[in-house]
């Protein structure tokens, strides 16, 4: 049996009085993810595990089964593999977003969701200005890019700045966690200090105002860590070939480290507009020749941050139609049986505008297999499941399971 497991990041919630006290989950019209619920077996999963903070990169790699103790060294590293920077010994890397700042107000975590093509633009300023021997900024997608510090040190105290919209962002510069990270926290804060005073008059950013939109005018490094220690997942669960899709860097350079094909679909954004049904096509192709494929769509947890309820109902309704119909529907013509795991990383609630560690819920399908009594898909069915809920590895080991 194959297996293909389908995230939608973010996409579970807390109930909104909005929409009568229901989540976005169970607003949204999701007839494809009902099916899958009422024809396998439905559960809850503990994705952030006890003292870690509830972000994409734990949670993701929770899910594939890690154990985030031994393996966790923050994002940064993960986004360095999926570009391709191979890390050397005492290479400190760092998520580097592009954030916009209002006076003393981190206004957004996005810079309103600069391109990619504006940020690189950013980047290689910013390297020019700023980088040396032992600082180097790195492009990566959209507002995610890489900063790397040769001889850095990782114990610091760095805020997400998706956590903390509308916030003064001077109270939450980093902080060392030992004295000896005084160097690295002095010049990091520094760096983000001088890149304000750079960017604000950037031509980027005077074209982006004359347009309304929001400048990218400030640099913000957080999620420190060293090149991580990994098995690949063939090493952990013996399948032979496995395949990832993402529009992330932070879920590619998972990809990387846990020994899956990264594959690339032309208009995937990591927005609402990403290319479902590319992906969708994607998944499919790849199912051909992998055993395992793990397609992880970003656009709800986008929503989410945004604090757009509207919005994340239609990115929620775009998975079920536009990726988890078609690739349900074709599967069935299939004679090799797939099996299907559909859910989110954590929940994203659109209230507060960040993640949350509340255990995710899941749904695991496995053609002739006996279903539990849940109908529909949503955080409060799935606490009725089969499976109860799990944590660690047991979700991807009973998914894995034949």
């Amino acid at each position: 049996m194959k297996h293909i497991v389908i995230l939608g990041d973010g996409m579970a919630d807390e109930p909104i009085e909005a929409l009568g006290g229901l989540t976005p989950l169970q607003a949204a019209d999701t007839p494809y993810m009902d099916k899958l619920a009422a024809l396998g077996r439905n559960g809850r999963l503990k994705t952030v595990p006890d003292g870690f903070h509830p972000g994409s990169e734990v949670a993701n790699m929770a899910v594939l089964g890690y154990n985030m103790p031994k393996v966790y060294e923050g994002r940064g590293v993960l986004e360095a593999a999926s570009i391709g920077v191979e890390l050397q010994p005492g290479d400190l890397a760092m998520r580097c977003n592009l954030i916009c700042v209002e006076g003393e107000i981190l206004k957004n975590h996005s810079a309103g969701h600069i391109s990619t093509e504006e940020s690189d633009e950013l980047i290689k300023f910013l390297n020019q200005e700023l980088g040396s021997e032992q600082v180097v900024f790195y492009t990566g997608v959209s507002y995610r890019n890489l900063l790397v510090i040769k001889g850095g040190d990782k114990r610091l105290d760095c805020t997400p700045p998706h956590d903390v919209p509308l916030r003064p962002f001077r109270p939450l510069l980093i902080k060392p966690e030992a004295p000896e990270a005084n160097d690295t926290a002095e010049l990091l804060n520094n760096l983000i200090l001088k890149s304000q005073d750079i960017l604000k008059d950037h031509p980027v950013n005077q074209r982006r105002i004359a347009l309304g939109k929001d400048p990218a005018n400030s640099i913000w490094p957080w999620s420190p860590g060293y090149r991580p220690a990994m098995e690949t997942m063939q090493q952990m669960y013996g399948f032979e070939k496995g395949a990832v899709i993402s529009a992330v860097d932070l879920i590619r350079g998972i990809g990387v480290y846990a020994g899956l094909e990264v594959l690339t679909v032309e208009g995937a954004t990591g927005l609402y507009d990403t290319n479902y049904e590319g992906k969708a096509e994607a998944a499919l192709q790849a199912l051909k020749t992998n055993d395992f494929v793990y397609l992880h769509v970003e656009a709800s947890d986008e929503a989410g941050h945004e604090g757009d309820v509207d919005l994340k109902i239609k990115t929620i309704e775009y998975l079920d139609k536009r990726a988890i119909k078609p690739i349900f529907e074709t599967l069935q013509t299939w004679d090799e049986p797939v099996a299907i795991a559909v859910l989110p990383d954590h929940p994203t609630p659109c209230s507060i505008r960040t993640h949350t560690n509340e255990p995710i819920p899941f749904i695991i399908y496995k053609p002739g297999q006996t279903p539990d009594a849940v109908q529909r898909y949503d955080e409060y069915a799935a606490k009725e499941g089969y499976y109860g809920e799990l944590k660690e590895d047991e979700f991807m080991r009973e998914f894995l399971k034949d």
